[in-house]
């Protein structure tokens, strides 16, 4: 008997728990086509950036009025502004035209700089058909004036504004630097988030040698980045009231199985996509079903968590149990065989 892969996200009923998150794929109709040909449940579009609308908006403003004190005809060169479409609108007509293509829910994914921006935008995309809405949260503290209270308090604003303003389910992108990770899971989840994503993969800078300036540097993600939100999804199962997502570091069936074990409704997928094509989407369901039918579990669901903190016979394990064995074993298998351990 093959296993039922029907999970539920975010109150959403999906057909099993491979999720494309948010990345190139994501933002084209042809591969959002390819993607739910290939089992993918749910997809996550990219984020709508209020920070790259505002840009836009004053370029597009600058544009406009170059000229115009010069020379009379300049007024006729381009369309009056509110004629020309904006990123925002380009956005929500990719939700719009998801929705009424695909069959599986079409989550929009969004980054804010205001409270205002936040509530309008979340707004928006609820009524352009969004099945739900994924706060692509940044909270840089760089500022040491900024303590923990303030940070996360500005966090749960946000939220509390955003729950307030639409109906439709939302899902918060966490950072995985909060001081206090498991209370700001839960209170988030107490602000009105339906589910938490972890995490967010902040993309950090690089020094260029040969420039001396500082870049931007993008990577897609690894194996090895599984291990931070494994622990935290093991940590969180049935500790916070509402839906976890594990993004970072799948790449094969078996970090999704593993995923699941500890504990996360659904996984979450780009960089092996990138990789390897849409559909590589089939291979990780394939193998989920395989391991599922070889070690007796009749569903996802009954899956889900059987490995999570509270499950497993020692707790300590997803904190601090195996530290000194771990920095033992890791220093026997690293050094050089000429380095002997006892000196």
């Amino acid at each position: 008997m093959t296993a039922n892969l029907r999970c539920r996200y975010l109150g959403l009923d999906l057909t099993g728990p491979i999720v494309a998150s948010a990345g190139p794929l994501t933002g084209r109709l042809d591969t959002l086509q390819r993607l739910e040909d290939a089992g993918a449940s749910a997809v996550v579009l990219p984020s709508l950036f209020e920070e790259e609308i505002i840009a836009t908006a004053f370029h597009l403003h600058d544009m406009h009025g170059q000229g115009t004190g010069v020379f009379a005809e300049a007024n006729s060169y381009l369309p009056d502004l509110p004629e020309m479409p904006t990123d925002a609108d380009r956005y929500l007509d990719l939700v719009a035209d998801a929705r009424e293509r695909l069959s599986i829910p079409v989550i929009a994914s969004l980054n804010g700089m205001s409270a205002g921006g936040w509530v309008r935008y979340a707004t928006e995309l609820a009524q352009a058909g969004a099945s739900a809405i994924e706060l692509n949260v940044y909270l840089m503290a760089a500022d040491p004036a900024d303590t923990a209270a303030t940070v996360e308090d500005r966090l749960l604003d946000l939220v509390l504004a955003v729950r307030a303003a639409v109906a439709i389910p939302i899902a918060v992108k966490l950072s995985p630097y909060f001081s206090a990770l498991g209370n700001v899971a839960e209170a988030v989840a107490g602000a009105g988030a339906d589910g938490l994503v972890l995490f967010n993969r902040f993309y950090q800078p690089e020094i260029d040698l040969q420039t001396l300036t500082v870049v931007p540097s993008l990577d897609l993600s690894t194996q090895a980045d599984l291990r931070l939100p494994l622990r935290w999804i093991g940590v969180l199962h049935n500790r916070v009231p509402c839906s976890l997502a594990l993004s970072g570091g799948v790449h094969n069936w078996a970090d999704a199985v593993k995923g699941l074990l500890a504990g996360a409704d659904v996984v979450m997928t780009t960089s092996a996509l990138l990789r390897l094509g849409p559909e590589h989407v089939r291979e990780l369901l394939r193998g989920v079903s395989t391991w599922l039918d070889e070690n007796d579990y009749e569903s996802v669901e009954q899956l889900c968590g059987s490995m999570s903190q509270q499950s497993v016979p020692d707790p300590d394990v997803y904190e601090r149990s195996n530290y000194l064995k771990v920095l033992r074993h890791g220093s026997a298998k690293y050094l050089p065989q000429f380095v002997r351990l006892e000196d």
